[in-house]
C-alpha cells in the first residue's frame, strides 16, 4: 500500500473519529469512567493514525524524511498496546459496572505497556522489533512477532472476559463488543503474515463507530441511574410480546413499587435514594433470567416481564423477590428498611388488551398490595 492510499485512508478515518468525538462530547456523560475510557481510545486512535502516516516515510535519507521515520516509528511501538489495554479496562467496567474493580486493573496493564517501552528503547540499540537502516528504510526485526502477540493477547483476554460473561450484557452490546475485537485481530494476523499490509487502525475506527452508535441505542433506551431499560423501551418491548401472544403462550408482568422511597430521599438525601434505586436494581436483577426484562417505569417504579403464562412461575418469582429484598434488609445496618409492593398478571390473549389497558391492570394490582401494607403497618 503505497503513501497516498495510507494518508487517505487514515486522513477520513480520522475525520470520522473527530466526528463522533464532538458528538459524543456534546450528548454523553462524560464523568462515567465508561465514557471516559471510550473518548480516550477515541484520542488514542486518532493520534496513532497521524503517527502511521509519518511512519511511512521511507527513503530520502538525506531529509528530514530520516529523523519523521525514527520518530513516529518509535511512537507506534510504545503507543500500540495502550488502545488494547484501554479496551480491557472498557469492556470489565461496562460488563461489571464497578469502577473500584476496573481500577485494580490498572496495575498489571501499566506493568505491560512499561516492559514493551523498554523493549522499544533497547530496540533502537539492538533492532529487536524494527530497524531503519542507512536508506532510511524500514525493516522487522527477529523480534517483531513478539510486539504484534503481545497486541493479540491483550485483545484476546478482552475477548474471552466477554464470551464469560455474555450472560451479564444484552445481546446487541454483547454483539457490539465481540466485534470490536474481530475485525482488529484478522487484520493484525494479515498484517504479520503479509508485509506491507496496513488496516488494522482502519478496522479499529470501524470498530469504536458500532460501539458508539451501541452507546447511542443505550442512551435513547437505558436509564442512566440504574443501567435498565426506560419506558420509552418498555412501551416497545409490551408492544411487541403483546403482538407475538398466541393462546396457551403469552408472557408475565409485575409491576414493583419501592415502599418507604420518599421517607428515605427526605430523611437521608437523594444520594441516598439514587443508592438504594441502584441496590434495588441489583436484587431485582439477580433473581431474574437471562431472558426476563426489566425496566424503570418512573420514579420509584420498575416493571418486570416474565417469559411464561403460567402461574406458578409467576408466584416463584414474587416470592423470590421479596425474599431478595427481606435478606437485604437484613443484611446491612441502615437506620431504614425498604420494601416492595407489587402488582402483577399473565397477559391473557383472549381479552386482547393493549399496551394501556394491560398496565392499568397491573397498577390496580399494585395500588390494592400497596394499600394493604398501609393497613398492616
Amino acid at each position: 500500500m503505497n503513501l497516498t492510499n495510507i494518508i487517505t485512508f487514515n486522513l477520513y478515518s480520522i475525520i470520522l473519529l473527530i466526528i463522533i468525538y464532538f458528538h459524543f462530547m456534546i450528548n454523553e456523560e462524560k464523568d462515567s469512567l465508561q465514557n471516559k475510557l471510550y473518548l480516550l481510545m477515541l484520542q488514542i486512535t486518532i493520534l496513532l493514525l497521524i503517527v502511521d502516516i509519518f511512519s511511512r516515510f521511507d527513503g530520502k535519507a538525506d531529509t528530514i524524511y530520516f529523523a519523521i521515520n525514527h520518530v513516529a516509528n518509535f511512537l507506534i511501538f510504545i503507543i500500540n498496546p495502550i488502545l488494547p489495554s484501554i479496551w480491557i479496562l472498557y469492556v470489565h467496567i461496562t460488563v461489571l459496572q464497578d469502577a473500584k474493580k476496573t481500577r485494580r486493573l490498572l496495575v498489571p496493564l501499566i506493568a505491560i505497556n512499561v516492559i514493551n517501552a523498554g523493549m522499544v528503547v533497547f530496540t533502537q540499540y539492538f533492532g529487536w522489533y524494527y530497524f531503519i537502516d542507512a536508506n532510511n528504510i524500514y525493516h522487522r526485526g527477529p523480534l517483531f512477532l513478539v510486539s504484534g502477540f503481545s497486541t493479540i493477547a491483550l485483545i484476546l483476554i478482552a475477548f474471552v472476559f466477554l464470551f464469560i460473561n455474555r450472560s451479564k450484557l444484552k445481546k446487541r452490546q454483547y454483539y457490539s463488543l465481540i466485534f470490536f475485537a474481530v475485525l482488529p485481530f484478522a487484520c493484525i494476523i494479515l498484517q504479520m503474515i503479509y508485509y506491507g499490509i496496513s488496516l488494522m487502525l482502519n478496522s479499529v475506527v470501524l470498530s469504536l463507530l458500532i460501539v458508539f452508535l451501541n452507546i447511542q441505542n443505550r442512551g435513547i433506551f437505558i436509564d442512566y441511574l440504574t443501567g435498565v431499560n426506560n419506558r420509552k423501551k418498555l412501551d416497545s418491548y409490551l408492544k411487541k410480546k403483546i403482538n407475538a401472544s398466541v393462546e396457551g403462550n403469552t408472557f408475565s408482568a409485575i409491576m414493583i413499587d419501592l415502599n418507604n422511597f420518599k421517607a428515605i430521599n427526605d430523611s437521608f438525601g437523594h444520594d441516598e435514594g439514587d443508592r438504594v434505586l441502584q441496590d434495588c436494581v441489583g436484587l431485582l436483577k439477580n433473581c431474574l433470567k437471562q431472558n426476563d426484562f426489566i425496566a424503570r417505569y418512573g420514579g420509584d417504579e420498575f416493571c418486570v416481564i416474565l417469559d411464561t403464562s403460567q402461574k406458578a412461575d409467576l408466584d416463584e418469582m414474587i416470592q423470590r423477590m421479596n425474599q431478595s429484598i427481606d435478606s437485604y434488609n437484613r443484611s446491612g445496618n441502615r437506620p431504614y428498611q425498604v420494601g416492595f409492593s407489587m402488582g402483577y398478571a399473565i397477559y391473557d390473549y383472549k381479552s386482547q388488551l393493549k399496551i394501556e389497558e394491560f398496565q392499568k391492570l397491573i397498577d390496580i394490582q399494585l395500588y390494592k398490595n400497596k394499600q394493604r401494607i398501609k393497613n398492616a403497618q
